[in-house]
């Protein structure tokens, strides 16, 4: 069987979307999504037993002759079935195999056809965990917050459910409800909500002159526009010079790893490191740098982080705080410090699986503890009652009372 494989550093996460449900945030796919690292064949390993097989094959057989219910004995599903089980035992969230279905879905998720609630969910301990609702969306609109706990979606509990069946439904096409139980830390009862599905458009880039000629540079997702976007928002910069940057990458889950580069590419000399990856046992160790593009060298940035940033977000910040270009503001990350690698198999399914870890450029590894801000600045409950952006807010006095 031929396998098409594309590498990519994302969170594993999804927006909830009707046509799609899959959401590439650090994510990492190469620069474009019909450009294939390669082709090869499956190579066998380190086979199982043969009486492993034997009793694999003996479960199939009394099966498919003991079991009364003989219509319901669907042979593909049953590979599939089987399939998921074995990749799912390796206990890595990261790690998915997806049916020609699911996989239809995750691809029509990168061309931006997206309907649902717009929220960017992981899976932590069996739990599905809320990272980020995304700006203006019906989650963030009915309330639910990063750190919230899906309990359950309908009369269904979240913990019956695999991931991406938990997806599944509660995605659905553009003004149907959806009605969750979330879990939230600090809440003494479990709160109840309905939320009407829609569809999710997401900008890559804005940006916005603040007071005392301070840019403010949000970076929502790292897409295939993202760099051309910044571009466009970077070209008056260049011009007029701006006292200060704000690159903003809250709630910021990843995307595309080379674009993540190019990003860190404005901000940065040519040709020095933004994140090295070490596959299996240390091997194929590969560092990529900054590329040739336009620069603002020398004004002053903050970073913006906090727990909703994740993967591409990750390298984008650790590079910059490495190479001391900026001040890193706000909460700890999210702490994704894995590689994936999507092989697409020949019936149309595919086996996304972690096959290397990722270092910022001085070797800090990020996975399952967050990077650090240079300066914690916390929001508290009232922000938002108040609707005020305390870390917002402190990054543009940070560069103000520069000199």
């Amino acid at each position: 069987m031929k396998i098409l494989k594309k590498t990519l550093v994302i969170i594993f996460t999804f927006l909830i979307g009707g046509g799609s449900g899959y959401y590439l945030t650090d994510q990492g796919y190469i620069d474009d999504a019909a450009e294939y690292i390669g082709i090869k064949e499956t190579v066998p390993g380190a086979l199982p037993k043969e009486t492993d097989m034997d009793l694999f094959w003996g479960v199939w057989n009394i099966l498919k002759n003991q079991y009364v219910y003989e219509d319901a004995l669907d042979t593909q599903s049953m590979v599939y079935g089987a399939i998921k089980g074995m990749v799912d035992a390796v206990d890595d969230p990261y790690t998915v195999f997806m049916d020609p279905e699911e996989t239809n879905e995750f691809t029509n998720s990168l061309n931006g056809d997206l309907q649902g609630i717009g929220a960017e969910l992981s899976v932590d301990n069996g739990q599905i965990i809320v990272v980020n609702p995304l700006k203006d969306s019906p989650a963030e609109k009915a309330g639910i917050k990063a750190g919230d706990v899906i309990y359950k979606i309908n009369d269904e509990f979240a913990s019956d459910l695999s991931f991406v069946e938990a997806v599944q439904n509660i995605r659905g096409e553009e003004g149907t409800p959806v009605n969750l139980t979330i879990l939230r830390k600090g809440a003494d009862n479990a709160i109840e909500m309905t939320v009407i599905r829609a569809k999710i458009n997401i900008d890559s880039v804005d940006s916005k002159m603040l007071d005392d000629n301070i840019v403010h540079i949000s970076i929502n997702q790292f897409a295939d526009d993202t760099a051309r976007e910044l571009k466009s928002a970077m070209a008056p910069l260049i011009l007029n010079e701006p006292k200060g940057i704000i690159l903003d990458l809250r709630s910021n889950g990843g995307g595309y790893l080379d674009k993540a580069v190019d990003v860190v590419s404005y901000f940065l000399d040519t040709d020095l490191p933004v994140v090295k990856t070490q596959e299996k046992n240390g091997m194929n160790s590969e560092i990529l740098k900054t590329i040739t593009s336009q620069k603002l060298l020398d004004v002053p940035m903050v970073v913006l982080v906090n727990d909703g940033s994740a993967s591409a977000s990750e390298i984008v910040a650790g590079a910059l705080k490495d190479h001391k270009r900026a001040v890193i503001m706000g909460t700890t990350t999210f702490g994704k410090g894995s590689v994936q690698a999507v092989e697409y198999l020949e019936d149309g399914s595919s086996l996304r699986i972690t096959i290397a870890k990722w270092l910022t450029p001085n070797g800090v590894d990020v996975n399952k503890v967050g990077l650090a801000p240079d300066i914690v600045v916390e929001l508290y409950e009232d922000d938002f009652d108040n609707n005020f952006d305390r870390q917002l807010d402190e990054a543009s006095k940070y560069l103000k009372n520069l000199k």
